[in-house]
């Protein structure tokens, strides 16, 4: 079952989720394409959303398809 969580403005960017739920935050971009987003800015939820969380993927090492650190 997908991880769900709430997030609204105070939680700054997907940047900061990724990093705190996926331990790496360029992998901001999963987070967004998961929820039909298309940008990492939370600036104008002012109510809590829910966002689905993908699984923690260790294979994205740098957290960008194709490109290794």
């Amino acid at each position: 079952m997908a991880n769900t969580i709430k997030v609204t403005a105070a939680d700054g960017t997907l940047y900061h989720v990724a990093a705190r739920e996926l331990g790496d935050a360029t992998q901001w971009w999963r987070i967004a394409q998961l929820n039909g987003m298309d940008s990492p800015d939370l600036s104008d939820f002012t109510a809590p959303v829910p966002l689905v969380l993908p699984t923690i993927d260790a294979s994205l090492s740098s957290g960008v398809p194709g490109v290794s650190s």
